[in-house]
């Protein structure tokens, strides 16, 4: 294990100009899926020095080949919120946790660090359109998409390197980002297994939750429901007014489901940043708070507040009015 300080900074995985090291969004260019994985490669140096990081090069090639529609079989993500950006938010995530765990007495083999990062990468490629499926976008998959992507690995396998008991491994772990999944009821091989499963299951949850253009994706998360026909929402805004009652759901999930492996980040962000918080978490307290007082003041239009990036132009230029309600 090697233990670094905060002037320990790649200089190819972060960004050239000052940042705010307390806003988790400046630290690294998450925009760019090579910047990510340029900085998931320089963590993966900290936990090992000597590890081959090859296994996880090839997996990520794969996984931006899928997402961009280089794969014959299949079309590029046609999905605005379970997008390549979501993937690749979730693979650095579940890479700075594995750091944080490390540090914090886990010892993880380079197999297990393989597997915890190929699961990052695959847990959504359930949503992925074959090319011989030209009705609507991925969306539609979105209630059986954790299923459909265990499926797509275990079709993928050699592709993947993974056979027998890491197959199932990988799958296992993939399981734990089902909301739904009865995690304590799932056969993992060891308890190393079920750890990086919740791991998983924690980086998936809180890479979208801590983005700072989660508020505004809400609206793309919108549609995807409405295309696969889930939940009972009226409108756009009755969905950011019922996200309310997904952070306490989720507050409890991190905490009891899946034993507070958030914690992890901690120890990451200290020794790589030389920043002894959880920025996660800082980040999506931040957007709880905001949307608590945008909602709560009706002299205020949602709209108008969700300016980063755009996203509401793009909503409205993809689904219209459709969503806006009475």
């Amino acid at each position: 294990m090697n233990s670094t300080t905060g002037n320990n900074i790649s200089p190819d995985s972060s960004r050239k100009a000052p940042f705010d090291k307390r806003q988790l969004s400046t630290l690294v260019a998450m925009e760019s899926p090579e910047a990510v994985h340029s900085e998931v490669i320089h963590i993966l140096s900290l936990i090992n020095p000597s590890i081959d990081a090859e296994p996880v090069h090839r997996v990520f090639r794969f996984t931006v080949d899928l997402y961009e529609g280089q794969l014959e079989e299949y079309k590029a993500c046609n999905t605005d919120y379970h997008d390549l950006r979501h993937i690749t938010d979730t693979y650095l995530a579940m890479a700075r946790l594995l750091h944080g765990a490390q540090l914090s007495g886990k010892d993880f083999s380079e197999r297990d660090i393989v597997l915890g990062l190929t699961g990052a990468l695959m847990h959504d490629t359930g949503m992925i359109q074959e090319s011989s499926d030209n009705e609507g976008t991925g969306a539609k998959y979105t209630q059986e998409h954790v299923k459909l992507s265990m499926d797509f690995v275990v079709k993928h396998a050699e592709a993947l390197h993974l056979k027998d008991k890491r197959l199932t491994d990988a799958l296992h772990m993939i399981q734990c980002t089902d909301l739904m999944a009865d995690i304590p009821g799932i056969s993992f091989s060891s308890a190393k297994i079920k750890l990086l499963g919740k791991i998983l299951g924690t980086a998936d949850l809180i890479a979208q939750m801590a983005d700072r253009t989660y508020l505004e994706k809400l609206l793309f998360l919108y549609h995807e429901f409405r295309e696969a026909e889930m939940g009972n929402f009226k409108n756009e805004v009755d969905f950011l007014q019922q996200t309310l009652n997904f952070f306490e759901i989720s507050a409890k999930r991190f905490e009891e489901i899946l034993d507070n492996t958030s914690r992890y980040m901690v120890p990451h962000f200290n020794a790589r940043w030389g920043i002894n918080e959880n920025l996660y978490t800082i980040s999506l307290g931040n957007q709880r708070n905001f949307l608590e007082q945008v909602l709560a003041d009706d002299d205020i239009s949602i709209y108008q507040e969700l300016k980063r990036s755009k996203i509401v132009q793009e909503v409205r230029q993809k689904f219209g009015n459709t969503g806006l309600g009475e």
